[in-house]
């Protein structure tokens, strides 16, 4: 006989907690902060001023309507004071309100992080691929530059990302980068690191097969010079 219990109804679990604000990388701190507080619809708090009450209604009706939106923005401004580290909350636990307090936050470190897109920028802009590198390490690194730009709000096309790497290959890579440069289809990022992986690849076989010969003929020669001093002056 089947039971006639019913699954329980498990209510949606709430968003992770974001970590703690050390005072850089605001602006991911704060959107995840966002999503946070709205699944906790506290988020409105964050805009609203304190609540205002018409004259015509009861006292009763003003302290329900006061009290309810009081407690929503101390639930609210705690949520963002506890996001913030040690250091941080003493600066802004002194703020009353959400709305005052988000306020704060992003006119002091919004304004920090236009010097850090500056900064991005000129990453992008400074860098160069070196021989002495391997190219795949090289290009790593040159995609979390593209991250990071693209975090900052800064987004390049694709096609001009493929363009740009291109234009920063080494010296040794120049009929490559040529041949490249001359394709009409154009490529996705990922299409052009496997080329890269491939050609890399295929240059360190045959600098590895270029040296068995030599090595070879070294060694020859070595024993050849060896034999040769084992013989007599007067030995035909």
């Amino acid at each position: 006989m089947a039971s006639s219990r019913r699954t329980p109804i498990i209510p949606p679990t709430q968003a992770e907690k974001p970590k703690k604000f050390m005072g850089f990388d605001f602006k991911r701190w704060q959107q995840k902060m966002l999503f946070y507080l709205t699944t906790l619809s506290l988020a409105k708090y964050l805009t609203e001023d304190a609540l205002v009450v018409a004259e015509n209604e009861t006292n009763a009706e003003k302290r329900g309507a006061v009290d309810a939106w009081g407690q929503g923005n101390f639930l609210c401004r705690n949520y963002v004071l506890n996001g913030l580290s040690d250091a941080l909350y003493s600066v802004y636990c002194v703020v009353k309100s959400s709305k005052e307090l988000w306020d704060s936050l992003e006119k002091k470190y919004k304004t920090e992080d236009a010097g850090t897109k500056k900064f991005v920028v000129g990453k992008f802009l400074d860098f160069v691929m070196v021989d002495s590198k391997t190219m795949m390490e090289q290009v790593q690194k040159f995609q979390l530059i593209l991250h990071e730009i693209s975090a900052e709000g800064m987004a390049f096309s694709e096609a001009f990302q493929v363009a740009a790497l291109i234009e920063k290959f080494p010296p040794s890579w120049r009929d490559f980068k040529n041949y490249l440069k001359h394709k009409r289809k154009e490529m996705r990022l990922e299409d052009l690191v496997v080329k890269f992986r491939i050609e890399e690849d295929n240059r360190r076989i045959g600098s590895k097969s270029k040296l068995v010969p030599m090595e070879s003929k070294a060694n020859l020669m070595e024993h050849g010079s060896s034999s040769n001093s084992k013989k007599r002056p007067n030995d035909k």
